[in-house]
């Protein structure tokens, strides 16, 4: 169930709110763990199974570890084997088949197996879980005594089956107690409906620019087409995604919750280092803190920096897909945070500033490539493309899809940019009487509602690119 879907916006949100604010508070969490899992159960059935195992598997893990914290060799014992069996289910479902096809390619085998279809939401949750064991044995935070809580934690739709990913420390308390108002209930609405309009309006038309170019064989784009190409995929995942995540947030306002924020306008930046920072916020922090600051961070040789880094990368590409196009997205990112931290950084910081903002666009936009392509060849191809090894400079589909398409992309520059809420902050401003600015908010969200509504109604592509991670 899409939060972009007519049967989410207008049947289960206003049921659920309904009966969440009716019944006494002690019923909440229980209501909400309901509405989670009956979220859940309406698009994997089955897999439903599997996520309760992992809520039961992870709670008794978290209790066995707290009590054996006088016993630290007990204590590391049971960590190793609480992490060991979540990656287990993540790696069986999400890299089963692809280990198979990679034996069967370099090996002369031929080892059947079925495709299994990937759990919606396993590589979000799964790390959620692995966050609370690894806080609970550093001490970070408590084992959760209560399972309908850590269930709770583990199911909560708004952020379910796309992150963000929340770190069990973070709303440790809230699952307990946390602050309900109507006036967070309506900064809630305000991020929700922001972030459906990013998805509705901006993700899904762009979207569909760049499925008809993908679909085009790669050797017969001109220069234009290709990097329109591009760029269109590069404003659909980011409106996608970070829309997405702008609606979890503003979900979680109205359920009482407050998530960090996952985006922070990533396409400002001044170097991929920063674009790190600013993309996925939550994914970052979590192989941050759980991966990279263990293996040592920074605070080791320059050698074993390196090392840690490229480990990182490597599982961050691998973390989003089970294919040689991802591990390669991975690595070249890696190589290039590496490159950007101890061979050139300096000189790129000395650059005048639209330089470094064209810097760092290129070298996003070819990453992209590497994300989108269903193949590494197919890949390489693309990128020939885009620097004239298709056919050509210019076409007319280039020159017709930016005829047709200029107000699009002004308004997915602006939106992607601090100037677009900017802009809407500044025609509210403009009504003096703060009643009247109330009123005049009231009715741009409410427009933007409507609108987003109506391209979901009349549109018939609605796809959600990070569900296929």
């Amino acid at each position: 169930m899409l939060f972009s879907s007519i049967t989410f916006l207008f049947m289960f949100l206003p049921i659920v709110l309904a009966v969440y604010y009716l019944v006494p508070y002690k019923v909440k969490n229980i209501v909400l763990l309901i509405a989670s899992l009956f979220f859940y159960a309406w698009g994997e059935p089955v897999y439903i199974i599997l996520m309760i195992l992992s809520i039961v598997f992870n709670y008794f893990c978290g209790r066995d570890i707290k009590a054996k914290e006088e016993d630290p060799r007990g204590a590391k014992f049971a960590v190793i084997f609480a992490i060991a069996g979540n990656l287990l289910i993540l790696g069986f479902f999400k890299y089963y088949g692809f280990l198979i096809e990679t034996v069967n390619s370099i090996l002369p085998t031929d080892i059947p197996y079925r495709e299994l279809a990937l759990p919606v939401g396993i590589s979000f949750y799964t790390f959620q879980a692995i966050s609370y064991i690894l806080d609970v044995y550093w001490k970070k935070a408590e084992a959760q005594k209560n399972i309908l809580y850590f269930a709770l934690y583990i199911s909560m739709f708004p952020q379910l089956i796309a992150g963000p990913i929340v770190r069990y420390a973070d709303i440790e308390e809230q699952l307990i107690k946390r602050k309900m108002s109507a006036s967070k209930i309506g900064v809630g609405a305000m991020y929700f409906i922001m972030g459906l309009a990013k998805k509705a309006v901006l993700a899904n038309t762009v979207g569909e620019v760049f499925e008809e170019i993908s679909e085009m064989p790669a050797g017969n784009l001109s220069i234009l087409t290709a990097w329109i190409g591009v760029f269109s995929y590069a404003f659909q995942i980011y409106f996608d995604f970070s829309g997405y995540s702008d609606m979890a947030i503003g979900l979680g306002k109205m359920f009482g919750f407050d998530f960090k924020k996952n985006f922070d306008y990533p396409y400002i930046s001044k170097s991929v280092t920063e674009f790190w920072r600013r993309w996925h916020i939550s994914l970052s922090t979590w192989f941050r803190e759980y991966v990279y600051i263990p293996l040592g961070g920074n605070q080791c040789s320059v050698s074993r920096n390196i090392f840690n880094l490229m480990v990182v990368w490597t599982l961050t590409g691998m973390w989003h897909g089970a294919a040689w196009n991802f591990v390669a997205w991975g690595v070249y990112y890696g190589v290039i945070l590496v490159m950007e931290k101890y061979i050139w950084g300096a000189v790129v910081d000395q650059l005048p500033n639209p330089v470094r903002h064209i810097y760092t666009g290129i070298i996003v936009l070819v990453g992209w490539v590497f994300f989108f392509s269903p193949s590494l060849g197919y890949a390489m191809r693309y990128l020939l493309a885009m620097i004239g090894g298709g056919a050509g400079i210019v076409d007319a589909t280039g020159v017709f899809y930016l005829y047709t398409h200029w107000l699009l992309y002004l308004l997915a520059v602006l939106g992607s940019s601090p100037r677009g809420l900017s802009i809407i902050k500044a025609v509210i401003r403009a009504f003096g009487n703060r009643y009247v600015q109330m009123a005049a908010a009231a009715v741009l969200f409410i427009g933007m509602f409507l609108v987003s509504t109506a391209f979901l109604v009349t549109g018939s592509f609605n796809p959600f690119l990070y569900f296929r991670f």
